[in-house]
């Protein structure tokens, strides 16, 4: 049980909430148990069930984001916001880098896009850091497109390699199994996660743009590129961003084809499959040009202490909490 480490989360909260108000943000406090969820089929969730005599019963959901509702507040009209919420998420491995629950900064900018969120991030990072924090991580990001990434780490040029069956064929010349056919999502990330993800720079913070259009996710497309980023502090992936897709009949046709796809992972193997909201795709289009920026607050407490293992900054691992 870290006390201390309680003691500098506590005031790195303090100084990110008087940051954002100061700015005019407004902070809000949404549900961490929901009737339904956004379908993400990569990300495996926590269920519950909420019994009542006189209501009946009904399964809920634990959050892995606040996204859902911080999102129907802006549809509604509020304004940028911020919050700091508890998230859930099933399934995950037990390292030095992940907890099935962890604090999560998700903060929406009304009018800004996924560029200006990259100098926020860096601005905010800078004024709110503890005294304890590295040098490096207040360093100027170095921004990189994921392009040129796969470049310089792999020799990979992606832009030339459309086609599944030619990135198959250059994965297999870094070494890399293949097991057979497979998508060019599929191969990408096998590359990503083996050559760029292992050779980021730990000296500076590094965030990586321009994500390719076949990474689907609902940030805008701009070509042959989707308007996000991450942002890696430490070697360690710490926040992303995605330019808001505000268009319903898109949101409509990637949330049925993610569901179709969480349906074909859980349906025999007894995972929670969250009820979906179809009226969740109008909030969408309801939207402003917004940008929204999510980082896991333990990560950068992480970084910020110099901590190893994420154990160390909270007071009750998981880990511990079932005896590994």
């Amino acid at each position: 049980m870290n006390i201390n480490a309680a003691k500098a989360r506590s005031l790195l909260y303090a100084n990110i909430r008087n940051y954002f108000s100061e700015r005019g943000y407004l902070e809000v406090e949404t549900p961490t148990l929901s009737p339904d969820l956004i379908p993400e089929a990569t990300i495996d969730n926590f269920g519950t069930t909420f019994i009542n005599e006189f209501q009946g019963s009904r399964e809920m959901y634990m959050i892995p984001s606040p996204e859902i509702f911080i999102k129907k507040l802006l549809a509604s009209g509020s304004g940028s916001v911020f919050e700091i919420s508890k998230c859930f998420r099933n399934c995950e491995q037990l390292g030095q880098s992940h907890n099935p629950e962890f604090t999560m900064l998700e903060y929406y900018t009304v009018g800004f896009d996924e560029k200006d969120s990259i100098a926020l991030t860096q601005d905010m990072i800078r004024k709110t850091a503890l005294s304890c924090c590295p040098a490096s991580v207040l360093e100027d990001f170095e921004i990189l497109s994921v392009r040129d990434a796969m470049i310089r780490y792999a020799k990979v040029d992606i832009d030339e390699l459309q086609n599944p069956r030619d990135l198959r064929k250059a994965a297999q010349d870094l070494g890399l199994p293949i097991p057979g056919p497979e998508s060019w999502d599929d191969t990408f990330n096998r590359i990503f996660i083996n050559f760029v993800e292992t050779s980021i720079s730990k000296d500076h913070p590094v965030c990586l743009t321009d994500y390719p259009k076949q990474i689907e996710c609902l940030a805008k497309a701009s070509g042959n590129y989707r308007r996000r980023w991450e942002l890696y502090i430490g070697g360690l992936e710490v926040a992303n961003c995605y330019l808001e897709e505000t268009d319903k009949e898109i949101a409509k046709d990637y949330y049925r084809r993610e569901y179709q796809k969480l349906l074909s992972l859980r349906s025999d193997n007894g995972k929670v499959i969250p009820d979906v909201d179809d009226s969740f795709c109008e909030t969408l289009s309801k939207l402003p040009k917004c940008s929204g920026v999510a980082i896991g607050l333990d990560r950068l407490l992480m970084v910020e202490s110099d901590a190893k293992d994420i154990d160390d900054v909270l007071l009750f691992p998981f880990s511990q909490m079932i005896g590994h």
